[in-house]
């Protein structure tokens, strides 16, 4: 017998639906969406609203979060920056080894779903031991991951980072980053890898993440790309995040980093294009029509001092963007959105900016924006309740005092613009409830060898 969950309220494609029936497949897919009846059986739930996809992560910073708050002076006199922020960063995940990311990703994830995540792109460079070795599977430190979102529920587009230099030019790399060093051969061996272990899993994908233009070569790429073929789930890749990287690649190339990019690959809708912070209007709109996903993180490019990403003219060029949270300041798609709006607001002293003609709700077009586009970036069919598409779900508490008597996109823009409590209630992936009234079933086990670990890693 086939699954049923039904909605009072459900955000289908073509709007909001009351009394949603969702039948699932055994596959934990979407076959039917019948809105407009009365409920006869399956689960019963409140205002339901499709799974939101996250990004772009890197797990291991989980552990470190808060850790880069120490104000303090380089030996050159240079304020804190990125930069600086990267060596406590190369620092601390010198230590980390299989059996530590896997506790710590477990506990990332739990967090993320009940956050109402319910996939995310793990942007995973952390590939050898503390000597620069490789493991006896070169993949080992993704199926890490990979393990742990299968353990939590949550789903999971593995994106192994391919990282080779130290610099524009193809400097040599500096010793902090021997364990994230491969060759093409040995980084496509680690995609295999992860292939051949998520071919039965629906709730996995696959893709491949060069790390940034500083990391890699035009000929490593190529290399990689036509040796990975067609099954490549998205390419995804740093750009433009911090001005210094804007004016090392000008004095290498006498290109900003998004000119030789579109210079020297077909980007298209296969890739996605992480910060982007630092572009001109013509870039901006070139990486619109592009047809390629932004990965915005608006919490952690606040948090490393990044700068704005040109989301006005972005949007005015319908262009396509997804969020994530990536070094896990803040694991929340509610403070991504918002701030998302905020940086904006507070840049032109102007409101309600990231809308669009089909919406004039600001919280319901960023919702929709970060659902199509995250989709596109996992490549996976999610995102919609659709038949076809996983049954990826959250359930919103309306009945919370910041809900209670708003409705369709007012409730969205009460979701997102008012408070900061957990009003995510019930999350299905796949159409197994992983969440129930805020809660994981695993969740005090996952958290005490989360502790476990960090106490580990402080010896």
């Amino acid at each position: 017998m086939h699954q049923k969950i039904w909605a009072a309220s459900a955000l289908l494609p073509e709007g909001w639906a009351k009394g949603v029936e969702i039948t699932l497949d055994n596959r934990g897919n979407i076959s039917q969406v019948t809105p407009g009846v009365s409920y006869s059986k399956g689960d019963r739930t409140g205002t339901l609203i499709p799974g939101i996809p996250n990004v772009h992560s890197h797990a291991h910073q989980r552990a470190m979060t808060g850790l880069g708050e120490r104000a303090g002076q380089t030996a050159d006199g240079a304020k804190d920056s990125f930069w600086t922020w990267r060596k406590v960063m190369y620092h601390y995940l010198e230590r980390i080894q299989p059996k530590h990311l896997f506790h710590i990703s477990a506990q990332l994830y739990l967090e993320m779903l009940k956050a109402g995540y319910t996939s995310v792109g793990e942007f995973q460079y952390l590939h050898h031991d503390f000597h620069g070795q490789a493991y006896g599977d070169r993949a080992e430190m993704s199926l890490q991951c990979m393990n742990a979102a299968a353990a939590v529920g949550l789903g999971f587009t593995a994106l192994p980072v391919l990282y080779r230099y130290g610099g524009f030019g193809e400097a040599e790399p500096i010793d902090a980053q021997r364990r994230f060093l491969n060759d093409s051969d040995d980084f496509v061996e680690i995609v295999n890898s992860l292939q051949n272990a998520s071919r039965t899993d629906d709730n996995t994908s696959v893709g491949i993440a060069p790390h940034s233009l500083r990391a890699i070569s035009q000929p490593l790429l190529q290399d990689v790309i036509d040796s990975c073929g067609d099954e490549l789930a998205a390419i995804h890749l740093h750009i433009a995040e911090q001005t210094k990287e804007v004016d090392d690649c000008l004095a290498w190339s006498q290109q900003r980093p998004l000119e030789w990019l579109f210079d020297h690959f077909d980007v298209d809708h296969n890739w996605c294009l992480i910060h982007a912070t630092h572009m001109t209007s013509e870039e901006t709109v070139s990486m619109a029509n592009s047809g390629c996903v932004a990965g915005l993180c608006p919490t952690t490019e606040a948090n490393l001092g990044d700068g704005f990403f040109n989301a006005i003219e972005y949007f005015d060029s319908s262009g396509r963007w997804a969020i994530g949270s990536d070094s896990h300041i803040s694991i929340d798609p509610v403070e991504e959105l918002r701030w998302l709006e905020y940086g904006q607001r507070l840049l032109t002293r102007n409101r309600n900016l990231l809308v669009s003609k089909e919406t004039a709700n600001t919280g319901r077009n960023l919702l929709d924006g970060a659902l199509a586009g995250g989709a596109q970036a996992c490549g996976r069919k999610i995102g919609r309740i659709s038949p076809g598409y996983r049954a990826d779900l959250v359930v919103l508490d309306d009945q919370h005092p910041r809900l209670y008597g708003r409705t369709q996109d007012d409730l969205i823009d009460s979701w997102i613009f008012s408070g900061n409590e957990n009003l995510v209630s019930d999350v299905y992936v796949g159409g197994k409830k992983v969440i129930d009234q805020g809660h994981h079933i695993h969740e005090e086990t996952i958290a005490r060898k989360f502790r476990n670990t960090l106490d580990d890693l402080a010896d």
